[in-house]
């Protein structure tokens, strides 16, 4: 049985905390190259999949995101998601991390 609507896995890459994207067989950075399942069961054996990447410390968070197909290339069907696709920040990235911010208080 097909889903409503098509399903790829994302995760945060534990090191560089990128926005990452399954395959099928690897990460990538590059939306346009994750596999997109259009059957639930597919789509669920994927996330299962990658739980070992979760275990070995590659990627945190992974979960299955929905998608439209834009002819052969999947979409991000939120604007969560579009903001990730796009390596974009939802806040001013020239301030500083928080912890030196923080760090900067105690002197």
């Amino acid at each position: 049985m097909a889903n409503v609507v098509p399903q790829m896995v994302t995760a945060q890459w534990l090191l560089g905390g990128e926005s990452i994207y399954w395959t099928g067989d690897g990460w990538s950075e590059n939306f346009a190259a994750g596999a997109v399942y259009v059957e639930k069961e597919a789509a669920d054996a994927a996330l299962e999949q990658v739980q070992s990447f979760v275990r070995d410390r590659v990627v945190v968070g992974p979960y299955l995101i929905e998608v439209e197909l834009d002819g052969a290339l999947p979409q991000p069907t939120s604007a969560r998601e579009r903001i990730r696709a796009a390596h974009n920040a939802t806040f001013a990235i020239d301030h500083g991390s928080w912890t030196s911010r923080v760090a900067d208080q105690g002197s």
